[in-house]
């Protein structure tokens, strides 16, 4: 019973307190951040919230979870009928389980009879879907209300037709927005509808359909197409991409033919398990479309000509990374591979043909259409080393060796080829300093002229349009900026115009420059500098003569005034490009409505990421309305006559504002009945059908949403004459713009009307006279705080009169040049332009001599370019002659004849001097280069001893194969010393200080290949040696190789130490190169043998030599190379002169005879005894120097000893060369004479 008594007073007192206000149902649409999106209704009653009806607010009390949002509201007056208030939410949010009003800020329309269902009793049934009882008609009239403005515009609301009475019923209405999370069916408003929801029948309005790509939600790329040139068919690639694989798994092609009313899907028509990749179409012909399809899958191609109707599949035998249509020839295709190859196609992709291979990615280019000959010309950039292209031209299908053109003399940088309208750019790096060159209309390279002390570490070609080029270049004190440089028309002379421009690196790392050109306007550039730490916006109306910042609005978004006062406050504007091409970005121009800009920015004293928000000029820059407080995409509709915004937001949204005079006005309409995250908005630029397509998601589960927006309905007509107005351009009240005054035509405001494509935007021009600024500071003048132009310090202004030809004239520069585009009229004798002046005779002057790319050195048999140039003198007149070193001169009559380059190859190493010398009959000048020609180095030896005698000189030789000519650089690296030995011979001598091993390695530097080659070398006081010899059936097996040899080296040690007893630390032995097989055994003292015990030592290894020849002699070393070959060691001579070291011999001419008769008695008992050569030696004693060979026989016993004789042994440098050859080819020819070279026993060279 109390409970009715409460519920009685509460109804008693809101009818006595607000009897004249209707009841309240409010109804929100809620999002919860775990939850799907539903509707909620909530009851305003006492017990529930509280309801303050103030002006046009209603005021929500409600328990919610924090991230929930309230995007939209809905009431109902006393009998039930429901109207949606386009509620926005202002309350922020709380901690979860506090109390938090939402304030819903009502927009009413005022004085609209709506008729309406009247709706009772809605509620959620078992399975969760709103079911309501449906009362009858009537109309429920709102008092005017004027909603409180959220942006600086004033705004139109239009009755939503969300919920109309006829078309569509409550649950219709939420079935949609559950569709959501479920399979959404097509959701289709038609004009018929509109007007139903509608009673005004000329209220603008937008016709919307909603289409979801069924069975897709899982992809999450697409590619959109439409057509265009007023073609109805609209194609969609979707697609699954894995990153973990890096590739596309799953793929849908859809296609629409109604303006993307509807959609049919193709996967039946292009092969149910084909995965596509990319979607091209072609740019001349629209209706021509190419699939590709995954490579992992299938490398094929899809072929369509009638937009998509029918497909023919090619298969393909490489798989396309990219492709790149001909300009002009819609069936011409280049296609680059992933493996850096490029194919040429001409019927469309039916049939391919390699152009060339190492191409370099995106450095491909096809002809421009008349500046090359054939229509079919390729430019390409090769790769063809480390850091080194080539830049080559040639016809797409006839690009064989003996077709191609290298018209860049020389080597190019690598992704430095660009081919853009009139010019070839390319770059050469030399010495760390980079060099700039440009063809202008396909004529010779020139190189880039920029100021003298510029010093550019880079440089980017922004533009080329209008016949000039503009680059951005860094120079030498740049770290983090640019700076802008603008060129005469053959792009060879450059100017400094912008200072510091700020620069960023995209994804790909490629360089963005924050500078854009204002379409529409002639001559007008927006640019972002760097100014004391301060990013700032800078514009110029005259082509970057002069700079000024952008003055800021007069008032903010709402209303309020801002007092932001020029130099020191000023606009900033958000230059980037975008990267999405289904977005608008951050700013934005077009050609046919000239002078209005919307661009993102903010106000201040610098360009900031914060408190950013959407300002447009509708008078070329001159100033500056803001109209949002946030970042919106913004895009022209109608040919430019109307705008449309969509908001940037993280958020699923639902409406998009449009504007038909110029953002002063906007109307918010509603794409979608439920938020939508929006990935993209297509429109087609060039079609009168007035339609956008929004696609998106409702949610990150759900699939693709295509939704087709027709904005027709929003004009009444097409535009007449008296729709439009006139509009002057003008620079800060001056008329006169790029010498011109220019008047052009604009819709009125507000005027309702389509505009035709074709009408013209000028209206009228009239050139003005020209000024100062009319005109930009020559090559090497600067302009000055008074604006005029001086030379720079480092430029001589008569340097034009020094080259010209007796009897001619020449154009003087006055220090200015004409702006290109410029049209102002020069009246009368105008001090700006060059004036002409006669040419008088000079004697030649400032002759330089080059190479055409700055290089000293090149390889031999290669086409090498002398570039002459003169500094002063008449270059007609002047004869030049060219002494290229090698015994041949060539003569030119005049210069001229040479400024293509002079070429000669040098067929042989060395280093040529090179003389040029220019004459006439004033005097002459001469200029000389050093040049290097090299040959490539193949192999390097070291030849050196093994053994050396401490304290005496060893002497190394390197051999280089081939063979060089004052061309190379010796190191020679010495146990563990830091420094290196630097010789230009391959030879030297060294003296070891101290017992042990010592490794010597020799490095070879030609060019920039080196090679080297290392031996360690056993140092001692004194060592005995042997000659040794083996069985002929060796020399089968011998491949003559060093590891081969060194091998049979250590089997013949360990087989002599295993006969002696002798530790094999003693003992080493050398294998000559070459044919027979020798070798040679050295018998070291023991380590352990101290100075004092030199002469045991030496008696010891007397004793452990004659052992060993014995052993020899008796064939006892033998040693097994295969199963059925045994290999006998014998001893085929033993060294004279065994015993030395670093003390003096003993002196005496008794000593002196007595040697002398030993050794010739001994020399000539065996000799005359055995009747053999054998292997020569050296001989040094202290009284003389000499070296004499002495030939000594072998005491040997056995018969079969192979023959060796002494005139068969080359040189010592063919030994080498020899190795060298066998070390190439695997082995040397068995029939090769063989030698072994032995000098004084100190060292023996191996």
């Amino acid at each position: 019973m109390g409970l009715w008594s409460f519920w009685g007073f509460s109804l008693l007192a809101l009818v006595l307190l607000c009897p004249f206000h209707p009841k309240f149902v409010a109804r929100a649409e809620i999002s919860f951040s775990t939850k799907l999106d539903r509707f909620y209704r909530l009851d305003v009653t006492p017990l529930d919230a509280r309801v303050a009806r103030k002006s046009a607010e209603i005021k929500v009390s409600l328990k919610i979870d924090n991230n929930t949002k309230v995007f939209s509201a809905y009431e109902t007056n006393t009998a039930g009928a429901l109207k949606r208030n386009h509620g926005q939410q202002v309350w922020n949010e709380t901690q979860s389980g506090n109390e938090a009003p939402i304030d819903i800020k009502t927009n009413y329309s005022s004085g609209l009879n709506i008729p309406d269902k009247k709706y009772d009793n809605i509620f959620e049934d078992k399975e969760g879907r709103f079911k309501a009882n449906i009362m009858l008609e009537n109309t429920f009239s709102a008092g005017r209300k004027k909603a409180k403005r959220s942006v600086g515009a004033t705004y139109n609301e239009n009755v939503d037709r969300s919920i109309s009475g006829e078309a569509y019923s409550r649950e219709r209405f939420v079935q949609t927005v559950q569709g959501v999370s479920s399979a959404r069916p097509e959701y289709r408003r038609s004009g018929e509808e509109a007007r139903v929801s509608n009673p005004r029948q000329n209220e603008p309005h937008l016709d919307t359909s909603t289409f979801a790509l069924s069975g897709d939600s899982a992809h999450n790329q697409a590619m959109v197409h439409w057509s265009g040139h007023n073609s109805s068919v609209i194609l969609i690639l979707t697609k699954l991409y894995d990153f973990n694989l890096g590739g596309v798994t799953e793929s849908s092609l859809w296609r629409s033919t109604d303006y993307g009313s509807t959609y049919t899907k193709l996967n039946d028509k292009v092969g149910s398990r084909t995965v596509l990749s990319y979607l091209y179409v072609c740019p001349t012909n629209k209706q021509k479309i190419m699939v590709l399809s995954d490579p992992e899958v299938e490398s094929a191609v899809l072929i369509s000509s009638d937009e998509g109707a029918s497909f023919e599949k090619h298969p393909i035998n490489f798989n396309i990374l990219s492709l790149l249509f001909h300009p002009a020839q819609e069936n011409w295709i280049l296609a680059y591979s992933h493996d850096s190859k490029l194919y040429s196609s001409m019927d469309f992709g039916r049939k391919w043909q390699l152009v060339h291979d190492n191409v370099m990615p995106g450095r491909f280019y096809w002809a421009v259409m008349g500046l090359d000959r054939e229509s079919d010309v390729v430019h390409i950039e090769t790769r063809i080393g480390k850091g080194r292209a080539q830049y080559v031209k040639c016809r797409a299908q006839r690009c064989t060796e003996g077709n191609r053109q290298y018209l860049f003399p020389g080597h190019v940088d690598t992704n430095s080829l660009v081919v853009q309208d009139e010019y070839v750019f390319t770059q050469v790096t030399k010495s760390g300093r980079a060099s700039y060159f440009v063809s202008y209309m396909r004529e010779s390279f020139k190189r880039m002229k920029l100021p003298k002390y510029c010093l550019p570490k880079d440089m980017h070609i922004i533009s080329t349009d209008e016949k000039q080029v503009f680059a951005a270049v860094q120079e030498w004190n740049q770290n983090n900026t640019y700076s802008l440089y603008i060129s005469d028309s053959p792009g060879v002379y450059f100017i400094l115009s912008l200072e510091n421009l700020r620069t960023s690196r995209g994804p790909a790392g490629n360089l963005l420059v924050d500078f854009y050109k204002v379409e529409g306007i002639n001559g007008m550039y927006l640019a972002n500098k760097l100014v004391d730490n301060y990013i700032k916006t800078f514009i110029t109306y005259n082509k970057g003569q002069t700079w000024s910042l952008l003055p800021a609005p007069a008032t903010d978004v709402a209303g309020n005034n801002l007092h932001c006062i020029l130099p020191f406050c000023s606009l900033h504007l958000q230059l980037e490009m975008s990267e999405n091409p289904y977005t608008s970005g951050p700013i934005t121009s077009k050609k046919s409505v000239p002078g209005i800009i919307v661009a993102t920015g903010n106000i201040g004293t610098q360009l900031s990421s914060a408190n950013l928000g959407m300002f447009i000029t509708s008078d070329a820059g001159n100033s500056w309305r803001q109209i949002f407080d946030e970042e919106y995409n913004v895009w022209f509709l109608d040919n430019g006559g109307a705008l449309l915004a969509v908001l940037q937001a993280a958020a699923p949204i639902r409406h998009l504002w449009i504007s038909l005079d110029e953002g002063k006005k906007w109307d918010r309409h509603s794409f979608s009945l439920a938020p939508l995250y929006v990935d993209g908005v297509l429109m087609e630029p060039e079609s009168d059908n007035h339609i956008i397509t929004f696609f998106g998601h409702f949610s990150h589960r759900s699939e693709w949403q295509l939704i087709k927006i027709d904005y027709k309905g929003l004009f009444s007509r097409r535009c007449m004459d008296g729709d439009y107005q006139t509009w002057y351009l003008h620079n800060k009240g001056e008329l006169c713009v790029m010498g011109e005054k220019q008047i052009y035509m604009k819709r009125r405001p507000g005027n309702r009307c389509m505009l035709a494509q074709d009408y013209s935007r000028i209206y009228s021009s009239e050139p003005c006279p020209c000024t100062a600024y009319d005109f930009e500071c020559d090559y090497g003048w600067e302009r000055q705080a008074d604006g005029n132009c001086s030379p720079a310090f480092w430029f001589n202004p008569n340097g034009a009169a020094k080259s010209c030809s007796t009897s001619q004239s020449f154009l003087n520069s006055t220090g200015y040049r004409k702006v290109l585009s410029n049209n102002c009229k020069e009246a009368g004798r105008n001090v700006y332009s060059p004036r002409r002046q006669p040419c008088h005779p000079r004697a030649p002057r400032g002759l330089q001599l080059s190479t055409s790319q700055g290089e000293l050195s090149s390889p031999v048999g290669s086409n090498v370019t002398f570039m002459v140039s003169l500094n002063e003198g008449d270059s007609l007149r002047t004869s030049i002659q060219l002494d290229f070193g090698d015994g041949i001169k060539i003569t030119y009559s005049n210069l001229s004849r040479a400024d293509d380059g002079i070429k000669h190859i040098y067929r042989t190493t060395g280093i040529y001097r090179v003389t040029a010398t220019a004459e006439n009959s004033q005097g002459s000048d001469s200029s000389t280069l050093f040049l290097h020609i090299t040959s490539p180095l193949e192999r390097v030896y070291l030849s050196a001893p093994i053994v050396a005698v401490r304290g005496k000189e060893a002497n190394l030789t390197a051999v280089v194969w081939p063979s060089h000519t004052r061309t190379l650089t010796f190191f020679w690296w010495f146990d563990n010393s830091s420094e290196p030995i630097i010789t230009l011979e391959g030879s030297i001598s060294h003296t070891f200080q101290s017992e042990g091993k010592s490794k010597v390695t020799v490095q070879v530097a030609s060019g920039s290949t080196v090679m080297q080659d290392s031996k360690v070398i056993t140092v001692k006081e004194f060592f005995r040696s042997l000659l040794l010899s083996f069985s002929p059936a060796l020399d089968e097996h011998n491949p003559d190789i060093p590891e081969w040899r060194e091998d049979i080296g250590r089997v013949v040690r360990t087989a002599l130490s295993q006969v002696s007893g002798i530790h094999e630390d003693q003992l080493l032995v050398s294998l000559y190169p070459g044919l027979p097989t020798t070798a040679e055994l050295f018998i070291l003292p023991d380590e352990q043998t101290s100075t004092e015990h030199k002469s045991g030592s030496e008696a010891a290894l007397e004793m452990i030599s004659n052992i060993f020849v014995t052993a020899l002699n008796q064939g006892l070393i033998q040693f097994e190379l295969k199963a059925d070959i045994r290999i006998i060691v014998y001893m085929t001579q033993q060294t004279l002169a065994p015993l030395v070291d670093s003390n003096s011999l003993p002196s005496g001419s008794a000593m002196l005879m007595l040697l002398i008769v030993v050794f010739v008695g001994l020399a000539a008992f065996f000799i005359y005894k055995f009747k053999r050569k054998i292997p020569w030696v050296h001989v040094q004693t202290e009284d003389s120097h000499e070296k004499e060979p002495e030939v000594i026989s072998t005491v040997g016993q056995n018969d079969t000893m192979s023959k060796v004789k002494l005139s068969e042994f080359p040189s010592q440098k063919e030994l080498m060369e020899k190795e060298l050859e066998a070390r190439n080819i695997g082995g040397i020819g068995r029939n090769m004479e063989r030698i072994v070279t032995r000098e004084f026993p100190n060292c023996t060279n191996v």
